[in-house]
């Protein structure tokens, strides 16, 4: 795999990770802290990105960076208000 396609395959795991912790995120904010739908939401998007960066073939050295975009997911989707 050349060095652009695997800068391709991150960055799309990165923003996969984003999206996907952002709903996760909301949810949480509107629930009690520490409770069990808390650790939860936290939680529950874990599988799907270790099986997208399993399947994209990339190694453990980028996991950081992809629990920064899940806490950046959660915190921003913490912070997302719906008027209704």
């Amino acid at each position: 795999m050349d060095s652009a396609a695997k800068t391709a395959l991150i960055i799309g795991v990165f923003f996969l990770t984003f999206m996907l912790n952002m709903p996760f995120g909301y949810l949480r904010g509107k629930t009690k802290k520490f409770s069990f739908k808390w650790f939860l939401y936290i939680h529950l998007s874990i599988p799907f990105v270790l099986l997208a960066r399993i399947l994209s073939n990339i190694d453990m050295t980028y996991i950081p960076l992809f629990v920064l975009a899940a806490v950046m997911g959660q915190v921003w989707g913490g912070k997302l208000e719906f008027k209704s």
